[in-house]
């Protein structure tokens, strides 16, 4: 028998409601192409449909696959792509789906989430709730930010005494390999005056990330952060992926009204990604192997950062610099001094001498500082950082018996100063923030006088 249109009226309906329920980035067809070349860096693959940009992911395989790739170069209908997740499997002949764009949509219920480069979760918590705003609400020009003005304390004292920072600045940490970057940016993410704290974790150890989550943030800190992992075994574009979404994160926040910290370890292997996928789209290495986009990239990804509009909200960020073989002149490490607000010098000499934070504060700098000290302030600052460079420029000289107590005033008041300065800059990760630095310090060098 013929169906009738009362027939046909609920299937419809069904179908409609069917079709409604979809996300909004799902397609009904899935558009694709061949795989024609397998190389150890990626494969090229034809036929994907021409709105196919760079930057979108292609599933090889089913729609469900978990085998995916980012279009990293088009050329003539040739689309080389570099691999997100492993492609052993993947070989000539294979079909390739074009996926789009698949970039999450963050939203404030992420806080006191673990997800990966993709917007996945890693903590076993669940599916993560999807954001309404997919671009941030302010997009910022120079002249569309507030200034800078207003100072914050980070409880690690040498910092608070010669590097003092403000909500909204750019900040490095540099340092060479084992030297300390990870533990000092821990302290920080402990300090307090920031709604939310959202950490990129690059290229990190995968034992360390639990470690950081569970120990070092703690329960309390966790609450109201978010950390965006991608650790060095995963692929290169995960890697570069990464950093980005943790500040498109913050940068959710930031419109909000919220004041956000930005915490990235570290920047250089972000750069090391670049890297990789720069060659691997063809791009010709220019300065010590590294592609001329890596050192357009950094500023893009960092200049989103600083302090927000008039509704409040700003991101201070917080990078770690990995300094290869200790060259403090490397690429990647003098690209990032020009970018940041100030840096830190982490010294491997003061590490092994059993000083922490192994903070060389002559070497290191903050742009804001005067916005931070008083006037009494700065000029003990400035004394301190005298006596200090006279302590060390005279070391030699004094191992060698080529100084006597009384022949030069200024440098016995540096010998008797310095080394109470010194333990008073000492102050572990278990140990507790640092309140009123100026006044622990004049504690311990009246304390140090008194005994001497």
């Amino acid at each position: 028998m013929p169906s009738t249109a009362a027939d046909t009226g609920p299937t419809l309906e069904a179908l409609a409601a069917g079709l409604s329920a979809l996300p909004a980035a799902e397609s009904l067809v899935a558009r694709g192409g061949l795989v024609t070349a397998v190389r150890p860096d990626g494969v090229v693959v034809e036929g994907l449909p021409r709105t196919a940009c760079i930057g979108d992911i292609v599933r090889f395989g089913s729609p469900a696959s978990r085998a995916l790739g980012e279009v990293l170069h088009v050329e003539a209908g040739q689309f080389v792509i570099a691999p997100v997740t492993p492609l052993d499997r993947v070989s000539v002949g294979d079909i390739a789906l074009h996926a789009g764009n698949i970039d999450p949509v963050p939203d404030a219920r992420w806080l006191g989430r673990v997800v990966n480069a993709l917007g996945e979760p890693m903590d076993g918590k669940g599916p993560l709730p999807r954001g309404t705003q997919s671009q941030p609400t302010e997009m910022l020009g120079a002249l569309g930010r507030v200034r800078v003005a207003e100072p914050f304390r980070t409880g690690v004292r040498v910092i608070d005494l010669f590097t003092p920072l403000c909500v909204g600045q750019r900040f490095g940490i540099f340092a060479g390999s084992g030297v300390g970057k990870s533990t000092l940016l821990s302290m920080l993410a402990r300090g307090g005056g920031f709604d939310a704290v959202v950490v990129g974790l690059v290229g990190e150890r995968s034992r360390e990330v639990r470690e950081f989550v569970e120990d070092t943030l703690g329960e309390e800190t966790m609450a109201r952060s978010l950390i965006v992992v991608a650790t060095g075994d995963e692929s290169a574009v995960m890697r570069r992926r990464a950093a980005p979404l943790a500040m498109r994160f913050a940068e959710a926040l930031r419109d909000q009204g919220k004041r956000v910290l930005y915490l990235l370890d570290s920047v250089t292997r972000y750069a090391h990604a670049l890297r990789e996928t720069g060659i691997s789209a063809g791009q010709p290495p220019v300065q010590r192997g590294y592609p001329a986009t890596v050192f357009s990239e950094l500023p893009m990804l960092l200049e989103r950062a600083g302090p927000g509009g008039p509704n409040g909200g700003s991101i201070t960020a917080i990078a770690t610099v990995l300094v290869d073989g200790d060259d403090h002149n490397d690429p990647v490490a003098d690209t990032m001094r020009g970018i940041l607000d100030g840096h830190l010098v982490l010294e491997r000499s003061i590490a092994d001498g059993g000083r922490y934070p192994p903070v060389n504060a002559l070497a290191s700098i903050s742009r804001l500082s005067a916005r931070v000290w008083k006037p009494q302030e700065a000029d003990l600052v400035a004394s301190l950082r005298s006596m200090m460079a006279r302590f060390e420029e005279t070391r030699d000289l004094r191992l060698l018996g080529g100084w006597k107590p009384g022949s030069d005033p200024e440098l016995d008041k540096a010998v008797s100063t310095v080394p109470h300065l010194y333990r008073a800059l000492n102050q572990r990760p278990s140990d507790p923030p640092s309140i009123d630095p100026f006044a622990e310090l004049a504690g311990v060098l009246r304390d140090g006088a008194q005994k001497s």
